[in-house]
């Protein structure tokens, strides 16, 4: 595998360089076109990624409806709950909203990783355990804040989203029809 080197790591501070070139020797650069499906609910995922640039949402099916639940960004990591904790098909997908470039994260080379430096593998925890705050942080929102406060927060958190992803997404995330979030914007 080739070797990254301008990849930013996540969370990478404090770990020691040679560390951080293990970490970036399991990266492969990748790039799809907007509306590809990273991750399919029906298929067993054994990467995860780093988005370098573009914004994917993650959804899952009910109904035949897809409810959108989380937007990734530049920096984020993303991947199947499931298949990198139990090695079992997920329940979501992950849909490119725009053009992307990711570094693929070859789940059991990264593994093999954890076991010989616990360096990095404090580094993973490290990152797991801002994932679980960042999903009980839109869970609590999702169940405290009213539409229009969810509203609020995503433009002072992050205003790109309304340039860069389709209202109806936004609808769907914030828990909405798209004519309720026209009429929260209305009133805003």
């Amino acid at each position: 595998m080739m070797y990254i080197d301008s990849v930013d790591i996540p969370l990478s501070g404090g770990i020691s360089d040679e560390s951080l070139r293990l970490i970036k020797s399991t990266l492969t650069e990748v790039k799809f076109d907007k509306g590809h499906l990273l991750i399919d609910e029906t298929k067993l995922e054994k990467n995860a990624y780093i988005l370098k640039k573009g914004t994917i949402r993650s959804f899952i099916r009910k109904a035949e409806k897809e409810i959108t639940f989380w937007f990734a960004q530049e920096g984020d990591i993303i991947n199947s709950s499931f298949g990198y904790l139990y090695n079992k098909k997920g329940y979501e997908n992950y849909q490119l909203l725009e053009d992307c470039i990711l570094y693929k994260i070859d789940i059991l080379e990264m593994r093999a990783l954890y076991a010989t430096n616990l360096e990095i593998c404090n580094w993973s925890r490290t990152i797991t355990e801002l994932e679980a705050m960042k999903l009980e942080k839109r869970y609590l929102d999702y169940i405290l804040l009213t539409p229009e406060e969810r509203y609020l927060d995503i433009f002072e958190n992050k205003p790109d989203l309304f340039q860069r992803v389709a209202l109806k997404e936004i609808a769907s995330f914030m828990g909405v029809s798209p004519v309720s979030l026209s009429r929260i914007r209305a009133r805003i």
